[in-house]
């Protein structure tokens, strides 16, 4: 826009003008890509003092299912000693019978956590899970919404419990809930960085005897009150190796992030995903905005996270965000993005549904015939139609062909 004013007009402090000009821009604001640093230094979390009294927990789900009906994995991570237990769970388990799994394998080892570190998974945010960990004395830390950085360290547990199954399965095949137990075994005894041994020499204070390390036999010969000292000797030097690990890791973050403020009563735009869905995502997901709002910051929790004022349509989502997914917004607050016809889901994707099936035909290729349907979109600019398989609009939107039947017509 400067470059082709200053060919006609000139005025003093016109380059600055012609920024803020642009910086108001609420239709800028929505689709432009950011290519500066993200938002918000890290804030890594307090090192624990013991074992097994600050933890975390993840869910692994959509993975194939077993004979004995397992389709999902619970990990759970000591946040000290590294060590983790996997437990195979149904993914449509209730709150209640997750409870009681939590009991049987984790309370019963290692006894009642002080705290939980976990996303937002509506098995962790339900209210029997709140009101169950509060009586037994354990303070839940959720993330903020759609931030898997705040759980990190089952992330990449997870990651390496998915690598583990995965060979196994290519080697030996079978079902994977058959080599959990080995996986956990293998986990709990690799040598760790941060903490410069295995989980389980951690955790039990000498090294785990397997078939590579036979040597080791038995309990070692201390007295109780050298028991003690070796055990807290061996807590403090690992807490130190995690407090360096940490400040490395957070180093090496903030060297591609950069900080930022807001004030509260400041107007933000708020960034969603507009990848998702099951069918639509693939024609017109990248043309999607990046950024809806403005909405009103009205609260700051911490350092890096900031509670907004939604309206009635975002109701369903967690109002707390991280400040990366905030962007400063310097347009009118009065031109207020319309939420009427957009839908976002609690992790902040578009969803876009379709409103009804209008045609019918078959494409035919070199070996087969495939059925489409002519599908008519709900969009926030308006209508738009698509072709689509007819297998998979009956298997996701099956209530659109019991609406309206339209004849078949195969092409000439």
């Amino acid at each position: 826009m400067y470059n082709d004013l200053k060919r006609e007009y000139w005025w003093p402090g016109m380059k600055r003008d012609v920024v803020k000009y642009v910086e108001r821009c609420l239709t800028c604001l929505q689709v432009k890509a950011e290519h500066q640093k993200p938002y918000g230094k890290m804030q890594p979390l307090e090192i624990p003092l013991w074992k097994w009294e600050h933890i975390t927990m993840d869910l692994v789900t959509k993975l194939p299912k077993t004979a004995k009906g397992y389709d999902a994995i619970w990990v759970v991570v000591d946040r000290l000693t590294k060590s983790a237990h996997f437990i195979p769970i149904c993914e449509a388990y209730s709150s209640e019978r997750m409870a009681e799994e939590y009991i049987n394998e984790v309370v019963s080892r290692h006894g009642v956590p002080i705290s939980i570190v976990s996303d937002r998974d509506t098995r962790f945010t339900s209210r029997f899970w709140r009101k169950f960990q509060y009586e037994m004395g354990t303070k839940l830390l959720i993330s903020t919404a759609y931030h898997p950085q705040t759980d990190g360290q089952s992330e990449r547990t997870i990651q390496t419990l998915e690598d583990m199954l995965r060979a196994c399965i290519i080697d030996f095949g079978g079902s994977w809930d058959k080599y959990l137990p080995l996986a956990e075994f293998s986990y709990n005894n690799s040598y760790h960085s941060s903490i410069k041994m295995p989980p389980f020499e951690m955790l039990y204070g000498r090294k785990c005897r397997t078939p590579v390390c036979w040597g080791e036999v038995g309990q070692r010969e201390l007295e109780n009150k050298e028991v003690v000292e070796a055990t807290n000797e061996k807590i403090d030097q690992i807490r130190a190796h995690l407090k360096a690990a940490q400040d490395r890791q957070k180093s090496y973050a903030d060297k591609r992030r950069r900080p930022i403020e807001f004030q509260e009563g400041d107007y933000v735009m708020l960034k969603v995903s507009p990848w998702k869905g099951v069918i639509r995502f693939r024609k017109r997901g990248k043309l999607s905005p990046r950024f809806i709002g403005p909405f009103k910051i009205i609260d700051r929790v911490g350092q890096v996270a900031y509670r907004l004022e939604l309206p009635e349509e975002l109701n369903g989502i967690h109002n707390t965000f991280h400040v990366s997914y905030l962007r400063k917004c310097l347009a009118d607050e009065t031109a207020c993005v319309p939420l009427n016809d957009i839908e976002v889901d609690e992790k902040l994707n578009y969803v876009e549904k379709p409103v009804a099936i209008l045609d019918y035909k078959v494409k035919q290729l070199r070996n087969k015939e495939i059925n489409q349907v002519k599908v008519q979109w709900k969009h926030r600019r308006g209508s738009d139609t698509t072709w689509e398989a007819e297998e998979e609009m009956r298997k996701y939107y099956p209530e659109l062909f019991q609406v309206r039947q339209v004849s078949r017509t195969k092409p000439k």
